[in-house]
C-alpha cells in the first residue's frame, strides 16, 4: 500500500528535500562544498550543519554554499545568506519561494548578484518521498558574491526536461 504524503501540513513547513536532479543542476554550474541547513539524511554535500549546529551561526567564507532554508526562518536565512555572500571567496546561492511582496525580498534579495526565475514548479520531497500534492509556489534561485554591479542578473530557469 502506498503511502501518502502531504506537503501543507504545518509539521512539513521545514522538511522540504530539493530533489537530487534539480540540486545536480545547479552543482554543476557552482560546485557546492557546503550545506548549512541540512540532516544528515538529507545533505546534498559532504560539509553540512545540521539544526543543533545552527548553521546561522556558523562562518561560510571561502565556502560555495546551497542553501534551501527553513521556511519558518526564512527571512534569518535571506538575511545571512546576503551578509554571508559578500565575504571574499564566498558564493552563496539559496531556493526559496518568489514571493517578491516581502520586505526581505526588497532588502536583500534587490541586493543579488542574480535571482533565477524557475518555469515551472520544483516538486520538493519529503521524508524521501515526492509529496501527494507538489509545491504551491514559484520558486527562485538567488546566487550572492562578493562583487555586485548595482542591480542583479534576471534569468529564466527551466529545469523540468532534466527531471527523472
Amino acid at each position: 500500500m502506498k503511502r501518502e504524503v502531504y506537503s501543507r501540513t504545518e509539521a512539513s513547513k521545514d522538511t522540504w528535500e530539493t530533489p537530487d536532479y534539480f540540486f545536480n543542476l545547479l552543482d554543476e554550474k557552482f560546485h557546492f562544498t557546503l550545506d548549512p541547513c541540512a540532516t544528515k539524511e538529507n545533505t546534498k554535500c559532504k560539509k553540512f550543519f545540521t539544526n543543533e549546529q545552527d548553521g546561522l551561526r556558523q562562518n561560510w567564507k571561502g565556502e560555495r554554499v546551497f542553501v534551501n532554508p527553513p521556511f519558518s526562518k526564512i527571512d534569518s536565512w535571506v538575511n545571512k545568506c546576503y551578509k554571508e555572500g559578500i565575504k571574499e571567496n564566498t558564493i552563496v546561492v539559496m531556493i526559496i519561494p518568489s514571493r517578491t511582496d516581502t520586505r526581505y525580498w526588497h532588502s536583500y534579495i534587490m541586493k543579488a548578484n542574480e535571482i533565477w526565475f524557475c518555469k515551472g514548479r520544483v516538486n520538493f520531497l519529503l521524508e524521501g518521498m515526492k509529496p501527494t500534492h507538489g509545491s504551491t509556489f514559484p520558486l527562485a534561485i538567488i546566487v550572492f558574491k562578493r562583487f555586485n554591479f548595482g542591480f542583479p542578473i534576471i534569468k529564466s530557469f527551466y529545469h523540468k526536461n532534466k527531471e527523472v
